[in-house]
This record gives C-alpha cells, sequence and structure tokens, in this order.
C-alpha cells in the first residue's frame, strides 16, 4: 500500500541569522541530533547486552553560500578568534512550492567555529563558495 506522506524537495529554503533574512545561502547541512547508547553486560546473562540511551548531542550547522561583497560572516567569525563571543539565534526555513513555510529549525545563541573561502582554480567557471561551521546552545522546531 502506498504511503500518503508527501516528500518535500529541499530546495526551497532561507536562512536567517539574528532575525535577518539571509536568502544567499546554497546549502544547509549539519541538521542532526544523535543519541549516545550505553551498552550494559548484566551478570550471569552472557547472551544478551542491554542498550540504554545516553547522551544526545545536536551537531553543527554548516551554511555554504557564492562569495558576495560583504563580508559580514567572516568579519563575525573573526570577532569569535579574537574572543569576543557573539552570539547569535540562526533560523533555518524550509518552504514547498507554493512559498508555503513546512518546518522551521531554530538553533539557540549560535556562534561560528570555522570559516572556509573559496578554492580558486583559473581554469574553474564555478561560483566562489564561502563556507561558515557554526555551534550552538540547542535547537528547537517552531
Amino acid at each position: 500500500m502506498p504511503s500518503t506522506e508527501e516528500a518535500y524537495p529541499s530546495y526551497r529554503f532561507y536562512v536567517e541569522i539574528a532575525g535577518v533574512p539571509q536568502a544567499v545561502f546554497t546549502e544547509v547541512s549539519g541538521l542532526q541530533i544523535e543519541t549516545e547508547i550505553t551498552e550494559y553486560e548484566e551478570g550471569g546473562n552472557n547472551d544478551f547486552v542491554h542498550r540504554l540511551p545516553g547522551r544526545t548531542k545536536i551537531g553543527n550547522i554548516t551554511l555554504k553560500r557564492g562569495m558576495t561583497s560583504s563580508n559580514e560572516l567572516l568579519q563575525w567569525f573573526l570577532k569569535i578568534a579574537r574572543g569576543s563571543i557573539d552570539r547569535r539565534n540562526v533560523t533555518v526555513i524550509m518552504y514547498d512550492s507554493a512559498g508555503k513555510e513546512l518546518f522551521r529549525w531554530n538553533f539557540i545563541e549560535a556562534y561560528p567555529v570555522k570559516w572556509t573561502g573559496p578554492q580558486f582554480t583559473a581554469a574553474s567557471t564555478e561560483a566562489a563558495v564561502e563556507t561558515l561551521e557554526l555551534t550552538h546552545n540547542g535547537m528547537t522546531i517552531g
């Protein structure tokens, strides 16, 4: 029997940083939650191992976009590198093809931990891309 669930394409999304829409990102990755498992071997029972849930971790998110004349993301990272923690709430919003909001992931008090500039190749016609990896203090779904 076919499923009635519809799979949505992931190409329509926006990113907001500190409430300001940033629609120029071409890729968002790292939307993941993982629970560590602790194995407990019960004495006298050699054919069974208890697998108990442990700490849950939410991964860093990575944002990619074509280079623009603005160096705002690099400046934000350099501010962190100089020791001035500037936390900002970041939201990733997914839309359907008609423009209706489907999902919203809110990352609380995020800040950059890695910035990667473009790869330059003289023979390439690809857009120059910058990458920003953010850590955060938790995620909510809205």
